[in-house]
């Protein structure tokens, strides 16, 4: 086999981005499975150039040049601009793969721009590709390995891509681990319900803790777990090994139900300085806090009392909600999320409006077999920019006054100073502040208001949120080509439209089996 010349391309970003939030943390949010890939391609005797696209870079002068074969990465709402890529890159004679959520969620569409399109992804799954490099055109060639790797290359393989991209962190600099993949937990709404969990060798864990610490004086680690803590002592025995009294600091997304008073005392002993539970609903979803038997205020006084004590403990504390799910219904839902706010003031309650990204979970076959699921681009799908399940009990302009109500209360002045006032830590203060203000307090309320508007005042807008027309409105379309820009060019043809409904009849239920949801089609 020759020695081929690989690009490997992270796409953190979908777009250029001035936000200030993305300037600060847009570098920490690097993905740790293209650095897997390039280090095992460089196992294979190839010449590696990695490349992570922030937002803040001009991509085309950091693109690798000449290559052979390219990797590229990104979540659902890069997917445009991964399919652009591919096109370019093709055009100059190049082999093109796509991995990681993207290609999970949509592989067939995926198919139509790539010559490879991978899932689960080990070591003989990227040698498979290099030893055949060839195109696979029109549609491109799906492979996957049976399940999650069981040992990935380690940040002392991995560190020079970290450090590289760490350069590009202006203030806060956080090192991408993970120490297990999948997740016991079955939430019907999650990629990862379906992944078996497995915990990573332990030993390689304190490898990389104990050169960390030759490399920063106080290292942060940011944990990738989709749930850290499933083997809670043996996580914190081999951490308090490796980085004794908190020589690590390390933030991760969590359980509640893991987040139990004696675990917390140890994870302030071993350096923990946030964590991120998902609380998702106040009538379902319960199985991961401690508070799975019991619904709506009842339920918020015992998770504002759970995360207020966490919060005793550590710092920095974010809980995650779902808006509009199947079993919201009425004012409650986000009424008492609001008492939420109110009771637990220093916790940032991290908003996502309810999407279906393709085969990503089970509950999705069932939106799309109710014909609920709209077509909107990739480009928009990313929890906050579209909703693209029709709403069960609400109708759109009701689903999105409650949604703008709720954000307003949210990063009200009011709320911005309590949540500071709650806090004893400058950095959680300042973080929680420009989080407000920046793109995900105030922009997204900008953008909902800009939405509730053109619901009202447009029907052709309407009609596609109803799914009685499959003509994208031109608001989305120019936030497309703003935010593309050069790279609009490359796009294929077609590519900002997929078949929502994909999964489903990949699962055999077609024709009268579907109920479609749009009523008519209007041509263009």
């Amino acid at each position: 086999m020759s020695k081929l010349k690989i690009g490997v391309i992270d796409l953190v970003s979908k777009a250029p981005t001035k936000a200030l939030y993305a300037r600060i943390m847009n570098a920490n949010l690097a993905s740790i499975m293209p650095q897997v890939v390039a280090i095992w391609c460089q196992h294979e005797g190839h010449d590696v150039k990695m490349v992570c696209y922030t937002g803040r870079e001009q991509l085309d002068k950091e693109l690798p040049e000449e290559v052979d074969l390219v990797f590229i990465c990104g979540f659902t709402q890069a997917g445009l601009i991964s399919y652009a890529l591919s096109n370019y890159f093709q055009s100059k004679g190049a082999i093109t793969v796509l991995g990681g959520p993207h290609a999970r969620c949509y592989p067939d569409d995926a198919a139509k721009y790539f010559d490879y399109v991978t899932g689960f992804t080990n070591k003989v799954v990227i040698k498979e590709i290099l030893d055949e490099c060839a195109q696979h055109r029109p549609i491109g060639r799906y492979i996957a390995a049976p399940n999650q790797p069981v040992d990935i290359p380690g940040v002392v393989e991995r560190w020079q891509f970290i450090e590289e991209n760490l350069k590009k962190a202006p203030f806060l600099k956080m090192v991408p681990m993970i120490g297990s993949m999948g997740c016991p937990y079955t939430c019907s709404f999650c990629i990862d319900s379906v992944v078996p969990y497995q915990p990573l060798d332990f030993d390689s864990l304190k490898a990389d803790l104990r050169f960390l610490q030759t490399k920063f004086k106080s290292p942060l680690v940011g944990w990738h777990d989709p749930n850290f803590g499933i083997r809670f002592n043996d996580y914190m025995d081999a951490i308090a090994e490796a980085a004794p009294n908190g020589a690590v600091r390390f933030l991760a997304e969590s359980s509640l139900s893991i987040l139990t008073e004696p675990n917390l005392k140890r994870l302030k002993e071993n350096g923990c300085v946030g964590m991120l539970p998902g609380i998702e609903s106040w009538f379902e979803m319960g199985n991961k806090s401690r508070a799975s038997r019991i619904t709506g205020m009842e339920r918020v006084k015992q998770v504002s009392d759970h995360t207020n004590m966490i919060m005793s403990y550590l710092p920095y504390l974010q809980t995650n909600f779902v808006m509009g799910l199947d079993s919201d219904e009425g004012d409650l839902p986000f009424e008492l999320t609001k008492r939420f706010v109110d009771l637990s003031p220093g916790s940032f309650p991290g908003y996502s409006i309810l999407t279906a990204f393709g085969e990503a979970a089970p509950v999705n076959l069932e939106y799309q077999k109710d014909g609920r699921v709209l077509p909107f681009p990739f480009h928009f799908l990313n929890n906050h920019l579209a909703m693209n399940v029709k709403p069960k009990n609400y109708e759109w302009v009701e689903f999105y006054d409650k949604v703008i109500d709720l954000t307003a209360y949210t990063f009200s002045r009011k709320a911005i100073y309590r949540r500071v006032k709650a806090s004893n830590n400058f950095t959680v203060k300042w973080m929680n502040v420009m989080r407000a203000i920046s793109s995900e307090g105030y922009g997204r309320l900008r953008f909902f208001k800009q939405v509730r508007k053109m619901l009202v005042e447009k029907k052709s807008f309407r009609d596609y949120f109803e799914g009685e027309s499959t003509v994208l409105p031109e608001f989305y379309i120019n936030i497309i080509k703003k935010d593309l820009g050069k790279w609009w060019d490359w796009l294929p043809e077609g590519a900002i439209y997929h078949d929502q409904n994909a999964y489903l009849k990949k699962n055999g239920l077609v024709g009268s089996d579907l109920k479609v949801a749009g009523k008519r089609r209007v041509s263009e």
